[in-house]
């Protein structure tokens, strides 16, 4: 798949894709600033990669500003494709990420989100799994209200809100990034992405388990 940073995610789905009618395909979904949330988005996939009859679609959104309405340029210079609605139409299960802005999602992630009305008044994303994941340069920097605000637009939309339990033991064994309404990583004074292994290790979890359910109900 081009643009993916998951590095297994085209190849796999295309070589299994026409053997098992019941691989179910999860959109990561994502915007990035700094590279943290990129970083979070990568964990998630590959939870989702080591999920059987189960594989990844890693997309972006890009910048906005009051001025434009349509992205300045039509691909990103680097990193994953643009997301369409067709993405969210053609997969099986969401999981969604965005940095923090003052407790809520980033503007470009709500830009996109708000223009998926045509797929609230179909029901396309009706009964699918999502769940949600951010990043904050502090502890207290609002991960738990970004990930309950990327939430609400998917209930409205119909669909399965998953979350991560204490069954995981990371989610007890963190001391930075990590809640039970989603993955989460804390960046402090780092420059660059520097996930402790608990994060990685719920973001992975996350990836896990929207894409078993998935699996569960591509099955029926």
């Amino acid at each position: 798949m081009a643009g993916s940073l998951c590095g297994t995610v085209g190849g796999r789905y295309t070589a299994h894709r026409a053997e098992n009618l019941h691989m179910a395909e999860i959109l990561v979904l994502y915007y990035s600033r700094s590279g943290a949330t990129a970083e979070l988005a990568r964990q998630v996939c590959r939870g989702i990669e080591a999920v059987a009859d189960a594989t990844a679609r890693l997309r972006t959104v890009p910048p906005v500003s009051a001025e434009s309405e349509a992205p300045a340029r039509p691909v990103p210079a680097s990193g994953p494709p643009y997301a369409t609605l067709d993405d969210l139409r053609e997969t099986q299960g969401l999981v969604l990420g965005s940095p923090t802005r003052f407790g809520n999602m980033a503007a470009p992630l709500k830009h996109f989100l708000d223009g998926t009305a045509s797929l609230w008044l179909s029901g396309g994303l009706a009964g699918k799994p999502a769940g949600v994941f951010t990043a904050t340069q502090t502890m207290h920097g609002g991960q738990e209200t970004t990930l309950v605000s990327m939430m609400l637009p998917l209930l409205h939309h119909g669909m399965y809100i998953v979350g991560l339990p204490y069954t995981e033991r990371a989610l007890s064994d963190t001391r930075a990034g990590g809640t039970p309404y989603g993955a989460s990583y804390v960046s402090g004074a780092n420059a660059a992405p520097a996930l402790t292994d608990p994060e990685k290790a719920l973001a992975q979890a996350l990836g896990r388990r929207v894409a078993a359910l998935a699996v569960q109900l591509s099955r029926g």
